[in-house]
């Protein structure tokens, strides 16, 4: 069990903060909910009826795709981009064991021993599932956008509108550009930071006694 932790300890406990920020989220959003709906004179909701709300899932899934988008295009983008000095960057003008062909050895993937369409799909498959949990996460978004809004209308005896509606609605793509936004920001804050910045064991970082100029981490 101990052996089982240490070897999985980074994503045990990443998804265990996971977990629970999510659930002091629930915990908090449905206080600050039925707060709201007393104020307004509407009925209040139990717990179970909130998770399915949307002013539940929408806030959830508005983070979420923001995160997926950050995570895809940084994916992708570090194929073809560099930064000079960043420890995010491949190299500016050696060769990396990323862009070497694949090769079947008895211990690769199956789908690198399969070949051909395979091979292709699974080349690519860490940034077509990334993508693909943005375009899940920006439905579920939608959906769950278009039911608290909806519910504002109902409230003020206004007219419901389709989710395809709302999408096109200033206040959804408000809700998208800000989380947006912060997301590249972040990423590109670090790409800078690992320049001039170290931080010893993790790697993250470049070592520590490595000049400014190094790109990559080694």
């Amino acid at each position: 069990m101990r052996r089982f932790f240490y070897e999985n300890s980074l994503s045990i406990v990443l998804f265990a903060l996971f977990f629970a920020c999510v659930a002091g989220q629930a915990a908090t959003g449905f206080r600050v909910y039925n707060q709201d709906q007393r104020e307004h004179g509407q009925p209040t909701a139990d717990f179970a009826s909130y998770l399915r709300s949307g002013h539940f899932i929408e806030a959830v899934f508005e983070n979420w795709e923001s995160e997926f988008l950050q995570m895809g295009a940084y994916v992708v983008l570090t194929v073809f981009l560099r930064q000079k000095g960043s420890a995010e960057s491949k190299k500016l003008d050696e060769p990396e064991a990323e862009d070497r062909p694949a090769q079947p050895r008895s211990d690769a993937p199956w789908p690198v021993k399969r070949g051909g369409w395979a091979l292709r799909l699974y080349e690519n498959s860490l940034s077509l599932a990334l993508l693909a949990l943005f375009a899940l996460s920006f439905a579920f978004h939608a959906a769950g956008g278009a039911a608290a809004y909806n519910q504002e209308q109902q409230e003020h005896g206004e007219s419901p509108v389709s989710t395809l509606r709302y999408v096109s609605t200033s206040r959804f793509w408000f809700e998208s550009f800000q989380n947006w936004q912060s997301e590249f920001l972040s990423v590109g804050v670090l790409v800078v930071l690992s320049i001039f910045l170290r931080q010893k064991g993790s790697p993250e970082s470049k070592p520590v006694d490595s000049p400014h100029a190094q790109t990559g981490k080694d």
